[in-house]
């Protein structure tokens, strides 16, 4: 088995946050009002002089029940930051100028019905000027040259002020039906409205009429997935690359790569042989190669995802096979026009590597810990954020040869130097086929192992979002352990970032494999001296709440269960925006006895354990039913049992309010079957 025990953690002032350190004066545990405390940072950009970052920092009003972001402006060599916009006035996506004397970013002020494009000068006093006022709102801005390009959400062929008209006939009337003729209808926690298309327009930095780019081209992008990722401008503004549906039918989704010329009607797929996801493109600086990110299995979202490199001369594509078995799912240029860099799973972290563009040999430049995607400081410099079970997001800065990475930020560090943490380390056991699965272990703050202690074993979802070391709002393991058990996140088969046969190990059958994983998990703790094996609970949600499920019907010792947002009859499951369906293996009637075997409701006969249900209204990832038709099945059959309904909520329990009562309701849920606390 080995090891790698992680100490105490205390937010330090200054730089140089290289290694885990040990509190010595902590006061309280990292109870859920503590999490509601800590501002939440977003995504850096970087000035093209590489002076300057800017992000956005979110800091909650839990009386208020609502967030209010801003912009911060963070000097590269670690100077005092700065804000740059009132958290009243809600601000997001920010890009720089070229030249770096301005900053763009998009908020909805005064009079805007929807989030428009502000522009804030950067060298010169001055308040932000509205750019835009585009009645359909504004998203995934990018600010290339002369021009600021955005997504908007329209009616194909309609003028702006026909589209004021739709919009205030929309807020109008009184009916409220909607209506569908294909595929999607949904995505996440909002319906899709089919008469609107996604497009890309631009509008000149210094004001005046917006031009549409893709319309004329006759393509939309996807509409499921609207954001920066979704296109590239080339430096020279000569050419747009996008993401747009392959097919017309979206039963499962393909997305082709498509460049056109800018202010034309050409446009070509240059990935049409691909019946699988083609996404992400990126232009090099020199505007000559588009990078891309391509999966070879449709409907499988955890295909090993690989560099594609297409030469918009010759019109070629090579492909970039990297020399270790990751996948790459998201990629920046480096400075030399063709390397890269990316952050990618690797075993239960997240670490940023370097790419050779040419022969695809990889560099981990980053070890512990997780690291976001990373954005160019210079030659030598990498800009990203950095975070760890113990300690929330930080913007650092890294030597992107030695990997040594300074901290730039203060944020958080009052709130968690109150804190007392556990410590927790990563732990290799035998699982199904005797293969190795690694496993992150934590400990209750001032953990005795004389004593014996209950355990909760958590079971992430996916199923194949491996847990990474990194901090977690909504299902925080240390909040956990702080009640006073032992905390486990296993990541069994099918979990990214362990090959593409480990992650591919559960298709089509979602039940055996991991079911066995988290069960010879539960034997590792049992064998334990300081477990109680009197005190055991499960918990998990989504995949998880699936995996859940399967337990309760299967042999376990666990005395009670938390499923959240769970699949459970994967029949129905067919009404969700994300079916488990697949063109690979069939449907439930092309192939029934595949999903007679894996659904949890087949084994209901069994079910006789304490659950605690919890499902989201506007759930449409897995549809709230999933979450009734459990409860009425434990209820039917006498199984002591809760439901708690969210009719505001999602696949996720986001608001403040909320989530302080999930966690409420969650502890005394486990505390009632499995005390607390070494004994």
């Amino acid at each position: 088995m080995k090891t790698r025990l992680f100490l105490l953690f205390i937010l330090l002032i200054g730089w140089a946050f290289s290694v885990h350190a040990t509190s010595s004066h902590s006061n309280t545990a990292l109870n859920i009002e503590r999490l509601w405390q800590l501002q939440r940072l977003g995504s850096p950009v970087v000035s093209s002089d590489g002076n300057f970052i800017v992000a956005p920092v979110t800091k909650f009003d839990v009386a208020k029940d609502k967030g209010d972001t801003q912009l911060w402006l963070f000097d590269a060599k670690g100077k005092p930051a700065r804000a740059l916009t009132s958290a009243k006035l809600r601000a997001s996506e920010p890009v720089f100028s070229p030249d770096s004397s301005q900053l763009a970013f998009i908020s909805k002020r005064a009079d805007d019905q929807m989030g428009q494009i502000y522009i804030l000068p950067l060298t010169k006093p001055g308040e932000a000027k509205r750019l835009t006022n585009v009645p359909t709102g504004v998203k995934g801005i990018k600010w290339v040259g002369q021009h600021l390009y955005f997504i908007s959400s329209v009616w194909p062929k309609k003028t702006w002020v026909e589209m004021e008209g739709l919009l205030k006939k929309q807020k109008e009337t009184t009916v409220s039906a909607r209506q569908w003729n294909a595929l999607p209808y949904s995505s996440f926690d909002h319906f899709i409205n089919e008469d609107r298309q996604a497009h890309v327009f631009r509008i000149p930095a210094g004001g005046g009429q917006v031009e549409p780019i893709t319309e004329p081209m006759g393509r939309q992008l996807v509409r499921s997935s609207q954001s920066g990722l979704s296109y590239d401008i080339d430096p020279n503004e000569q050419n747009i690359a996008f993401n747009s549906n392959g097919w017309e039918n979206q039963v499962y989704t393909k997305t082709d790569i498509f460049i056109g010329k800018i202010g034309s009607h050409q446009v070509v797929n240059i990935t049409p042989e691909n019946n699988a996801p083609d996404f992400s493109p990126k232009f090099s600086q020199s505007g000559k190669t588009l990078a891309y990110l391509s999966r070879s299995i449709l409907g499988f979202y955890a295909d090993t995802a690989v560099i594609k490199l297409y030469d918009l001369k010759g019109k070629e594509t090579k492909t970039l096979n990297i020399d270790k078995d990751r996948s790459v799912t998201n990629i920046i240029w480096a400075d030399n026009g063709r390397d890269f860099y990316s952050s990618i799973d690797d075993a239960g972290t997240r670490r940023i590597y370097h790419i050779n563009g040419k022969t695809g040999k990889t560099r981990a430049i980053t070890k512990d810990t997780n690291f976001g995607t990373p954005k160019l400081l210079g030659s030598r410099k990498l800009v990203t954020t950095n975070e760890s079970f113990l300690y929330p997001k930080r913007l650092v800065v890294i030597n992107a040869r030695s990997g040594k990475f300074n901290r730039i930020d203060s944020l958080n560090e009052t709130v968690m130097a109150e804190v007392e943490l556990g410590t927790y380390e990563s732990v290799t056991y035998k699982g199904a086929d005797g293969q190795d699965i690694q496993m992150w272990v934590h400990y209750p703050p001032g953990f005795d192992k004389t004593k014996k202690y209950p355990l909760m074993m958590l079971i992430h979802g996916g199923p194949h979002n491996a847990i990474t070391d990194g901090f977690h709002y909504r299902w925080n393991a240390q909040t956990f352990a702080s009640w006073g058990y032992v905390t486990a996140w296993p990541n069994f088969h099918g979990s990214s970032g362990f090959g593409q046969a480990f992650a591919d190990a559960i298709n089509p059958d979602w039940r055996t494999k991991p079911l066995k994983d988290v069960q010879l998990a539960t034997k590792w703790f049992e064998q334990k001296s300081w477990i109680d094996p009197e005190r055991m609970v499960a918990a998990g949600a989504s995949y998880g709440g699936f995996l859940s499920a399967t337990l309760l019907g299967d042999k376990h010792n666990f005395k009670a269960f938390l499923i959240h947002a769970a699949v459970y009859n994967m029949y129905s499951q067919m009404s969700a925006d994300f079916a488990v369906h697949s063109p690979r293996f069939g449907s439930y009637w092309e192939q029934p006895e595949i999903y007679k075997t894996i659904s949890p409701h087949f084994y209901a006969e069994n079910f006789d354990t304490p659950t605690l249900i919890v499902h989201g209204q506007l759930d449409y990832r897995v549809p709230v039913g999933q979450g009734f038709e459990l409860f009425r099945t434990l209820q039917t059959k006498g199984v002591e049992s809760r439901m708690i309904y969210f009719p505001d909520e999602n696949h996720w329990i986001m608001k403040p309010n909320n989530s302080i009562y999930w966690y409420n309701e969650v502890e005394q849920w486990m505390t009632q079957f499995a005390k607390p606390g070494g004994i």
